[in-house]
């Protein structure tokens, strides 16, 4: 497999929006389908709701990397980051940190992606592994 920065063009990429135009449709359609039912649901259930998408993808993007997560533990910790409920105890490193990160993208989704933010969420995920010379930088 070829990483994105070992590619001829890194980092000015180019693509066809055209192709995408189905896919882009697609997803707007299932986007309204689920504001419209957000908005028939109580406060816990879109709490509920919000832990499990997020933990959805925190899951899935952990996965891309070759890590397998506990959902329980993502979840207990999203929870507690969001402010709903303790931590339950020993959760491990990996499903804190990316915990953490999610959080941190929910609740700045419209800031500028920056070095600085990519180092944060770096540290956050890799907060207390020692195989790793540099975190955060």
């Amino acid at each position: 497999m070829t990483w994105n920065w070992e590619l001829a063009g890194w980092p000015q990429f180019t693509y066809d929006a055209k192709a995408l135009d189905a896919l882009e449709q697609q997803f707007l359609m299932r986007s309204g389908e689920l504001v419209g039912a957000f908005k028939h649901v109580t406060e816990g259930d879109r709490q509920s709701l919000r832990i499990d998408l997020i933990s959805d993808e925190a899951i899935k993007t952990s996965e891309i990397e070759g890590e397998i997560l506990n959902r329980d533990s993502v979840q207990s910790s999203l929870r507690h980051q969001f402010g709903l409920g303790p931590e339950k105890p020993n959760i491990p490193r990996a499903e804190r940190g990316i915990a953490q990160m999610m959080v941190d993208l929910y609740e700045h989704y419209d800031t500028p992606l920056s070095d600085e933010t990519l180092y944060s969420w770096h540290q956050m995920l890799l907060e207390g592994a020692e195989d790793i010379s540099v975190i955060g930088g």
